[in-house]
């Protein structure tokens, strides 16, 4: 059987709650042997958060290249302890617009990502980038609850 799945997007934020679609996302890409992306998108630091000053964004830019970086390595870890062909790539912008703008660019087969488990009116103030990205892309999505 045949999923046609050559190419898997894991969308990750490195929170605990991504965790259950990394190892999902990773899970798929055994099965099939596809490629991994593993894209984490730093959203970028508004106009209110700078005017704290260009030192205060800049440490601020600096700790979330950090975090992308350490999410991005734990998927890639997995990957090699899987002998899967694993690429990290750290993308700015809104997180939601930058994961289909990608998937679509490089002809991703599934985009892998998980939720944040917010409920209620919560999720509704919120929004949720797996949402958009459901609603959104043409691709097929596993949305994997944290």
């Amino acid at each position: 059987m045949s999923t046609g799945y050559n190419t898997i997007l894991i969308a990750t934020d490195g929170s605990e709650n991504s965790k259950n679609a990394v190892h999902s996302g990773i899970e798929l890409a055994k099965n099939t042997g596809a490629k991994v992306y593993a894209v984490y998108v730093i959203e970028p630091v508004s106009a209110a958060m700078s005017r704290k000053g260009p030192d205060w964004a800049k440490a601020a830019m600096d700790m979330m290249k950090k975090d992308s970086e350490k999410a991005t390595g734990y998927i890639e870890k997995l990957g090699q302890d899987a002998n899967l062909d694993v690429e990290s790539v750290i993308l700015e912008g809104d997180p939601a617009d930058k994961i289909i703008e990608f998937a679509d660019k490089n002809d991703i087969d599934l985009i892998a990502m998980g939720t944040r488990g917010l409920s209620g009116i919560k999720r509704f103030m919120v929004g949720s980038v797996a949402d958009k990205v459901v609603r959104h892309s043409d691709k097929e999505v596993l949305v994997v609850p944290s």
